[in-house]
C-alpha cells in the first residue's frame, strides 16, 4: 500500500517547500494515523512527534471531543459566510471566548483561514488604520531578517526569509527588515544582553532613516519559531518596546506560533510582558484539528475602523468557518478546563529546560536553549567550535537520523528545533530527550569521516 500511494504522491501531489525532484527520487513518508503524541507510519512505526505536526497539534491527536465538536456541528450548519451583515453562534462564541482570553485591550478578532492569510489582513489593517488617523503617508512596516509570517505574497514581504524573497520577489513595497536578535547564530563575542539592546537600537535606526513619520509599525514573533526557535535576550523586548513608544508605531506580536501555550501563557506577549496592537493567531487555536487563523485587534485599532472606517474592504470566504470555529471554541474549552497553559507553565516547560540542558554537553552541541515547550539545539563541529560546512548539511542529516529512530525534530539549517504537543508527559519528554541524543550520536558518527575528507587550508609561513 505505501508504495502504491508514493507513486500516485509522485506523480501528482507538489508539496509545500519541498524540492519535488529530491522528493520524488526518494518517495514520501505515508503517515496513517496519530495518538496522544505518536504518529505511526505505513510500515507501523511509532514516531514521537516532537513538531506537533507544524508547532499546532496542542491537544495531541485522537481527542474525540474535537470530533465530536465537528460532526454536531456539520450536521447543523456546515457552512456560512460573515459577509453581508450575517453571522452564526460558532463565530460569535469563539471570538468573545478569544477576547476572553486574551488581555484586557485586545477585545476584537478579524477571522481568517490561516495564519498567513492573518498577516495579510495585518498589512492591510495597519495602513487602513493610519490612514483613517488622517496619516496615509504612514506606510511603512519594519519586520526581521529571518522572520517568518507565512508564505502568501504578504506574508513573505512582512517575513525576512531571503530564499523566500529570491523566489517570490518583487515583494510588497514599504516593508523593510532589521537584525534579528539571535545571539547564537550573531552576537557570540557580545555580551548577550548588550546584544539584545543592539538588536532594538537597528529598530530606532531604522525608523530615523525612513523617517518617523512614515513608519506604521513593526511587526515580530515573540519567538521566532521557523526561523530556528530563537528566543530573544531579555534586554531585547524591554528596548524594542521603549523605541515604538517613542516614535508612535503600531506593535504586531505574530502569536500563531507562540500563542495557545507554546511559551506557558496563553500567549508568547503575555511572556514578555508586551501590549501588542494587533496579534495574527492560528495554529494551536484548532491544534491543527481544522484550519482557523485570525487576528486580535487592540482597542486602539479596533475604536478607530469601528467609529471612523466605513467599509473595510478585506475578507475571505472561509472567515469564521462554523465548523473550525466550533472546533476552536471546543479546544480552548478543553484546554481551560484541563489547565493545559498552567502545566506549561509550573510543570513541563521547566522539566523540559531542566533535561533539554543535559544535551549541551555532547560534541555537536554548540547550544541548547528552550522556552515553555520549545527548543533548540545549535550543531557545531566539535574540532573547531563553529558551524560546519553548509555542503555537509549537517541539520538535514540528524533530522532525517532522528526521524528513522523514533522522533520527529525539524532542521533550520545546522539548529535542531522540537516543539511537542502541550499534553506531552515527563516520562515522554525522557523519551524525546533520549532520542534526541541518539540521533546526535549517530550524525557525529556519519559527519565524522566526511569532515575528515574536506580540503583543509594550507599553513601559511610565519
Amino acid at each position: 500500500m505505501s508504495h502504491s500511494l508514493q507513486a500516485l504522491d509522485r506523480a501528482h501531489h507538489l508539496h509545500p517547500f519541498t524540492d519535488f525532484k529530491a522528493l520524488g527520487e526518494e518517495g514520501s513518508r505515508i503517515i496513517e494515523r496519530a495518538e496522544g503524541v505518536y504518529i505511526f507510519d505505513a510500515e507501523g512505526n511509532r514516531i514521537l512527534d516532537g513538531m506537533a505536526g507544524l508547532w499546532c497539534v496542542n491537544l495531541g491527536y485522537g481527542r474525540e471531543e474535537l470530533v465530536t465538536a465537528a460532526a454536531e456541528q456539520m450536521r447543523q450548519l456546515p457552512y456560512y459566510n460573515n459577509f453581508f451583515k450575517t453571522t452564526h453562534p460558532p463565530a460569535v462564541k469563539l471570538a468573545e471566548k478569544l477576547c476572553a482570553l486574551a488581555p484586557a485591550h485586545l477585545n476584537h478578532v478579524f477571522f481568517t483561514g490561516s495564519g498567513s492569510e492573518a498577516n495579510d489582513t495585518v498589512l492591510r489593517m495597519v495602513r487602513r488604520y493610519w490612514a483613517l488617523k488622517g496619516r496615509p503617508e504612514k506606510q511603512w512596516v519594519i519586520g526581521r531578517e529571518n522572520g517568518y509570517h507565512g508564505s502568501t505574497v504578504a506574508g513573505m514581504s512582512l517575513g525576512g526569509m531571503a530564499p523566500m524573497h529570491d523566489q517570490g520577489g518583487p515583494c510588497v513595497p514599504g516593508i523593510t527588515h532589521v537584525r534579528q536578535p539571535w545571539w547564537f547564530g550573531e552576537g557570540r563575542d557580545q555580551d548577550p544582553e548588550a546584544f539584545g539592546r543592539k538588536c532594538a537600537t537597528a529598530i530606532e535606526e531604522r525608523i530615523l532613516e525612513l523617517g518617523e513619520e512614515k513608519v506604521a509599525a513593526f511587526i515580530a514573533e515573540p519567538v521566532q519559531g521557523a526561523g530556528g526557535a530563537i528566543m530573544p535576550p531579555e534586554s531585547y523586548w524591554p528596548a524594542v518596546k521603549a523605541v515604538l513608544a517613542k516614535y508612535d508605531i503600531l506593535l504586531v506580536v505574530d502569536e500563531v506560533i507562540c500563542g495557545f501555550g507554546r511559551l506557558g501563557e496563553w500567549f508568547g506577549s503575555v511572556h514578555y510582558d508586551l501590549a501588542p496592537d494587533l496579534v495574527p493567531i492560528a495554529k494551536g487555536l484548532s491544534s491543527g484539528y481544522l484550519p482557523i487563523g485570525g487576528v486580535l485587534v487592540g482597542d486602539r485599532v479596533a475604536d478607530t475602523l469601528v467609529e471612523e472606517g466605513g467599509e473595510f474592504f478585506h475578507g475571505f470566504t472561509y472567515s469564521g468557518h462554523p465548523v473550525c470555529a466550533a472546533v476552536a471554541l471546543k479546544n480552548l474549552e478543553l484546554m481551560e478546563a484541563e489547565g493545559v497553559v498552567e502545566r506549561v507553565r509550573d510543570e513541563l516547560g521547566p522539566y523540559l529546560a531542566r533535561r533539554w540542558a543535559t544535551l549541551s554537553d555532547h560534541p555537536l552541541v554548540g547550544e541548547a536553549r528552550s522556552l515553555g515547550l520549545m527548543g533548540a539545539l545549535e550543531l557545531i563541529d566539535p574540532a573547531s567550535g563553529e558551524r560546519f560546512d553548509k555542503a555537509l548539511a549537517a541539520g538535514n542529516l540528524c533530522r532525517d537520523i532522528s526521524f528513522r529512530r523514533g522522533l520527529v525534530m525539524r532542521s533550520v539549517g545546522d539548529t535542531m528545533i522540537i516543539a511537542p504537543p502541550l499534553v506531552i508527559t515527563r516520562e515522554q519528554i525522557d523519551e524525546l530527550v533520549t532520542l534526541a541524543r541518539e540521533a546526535l550520536d549517530e550524525t557525529a558518527r556519519r559527519l565524522a569521516p566526511r569532515v575528515a575528507d574536506e580540503p583543509q587550508p594550507e599553513e601559511r609561513p610565519e
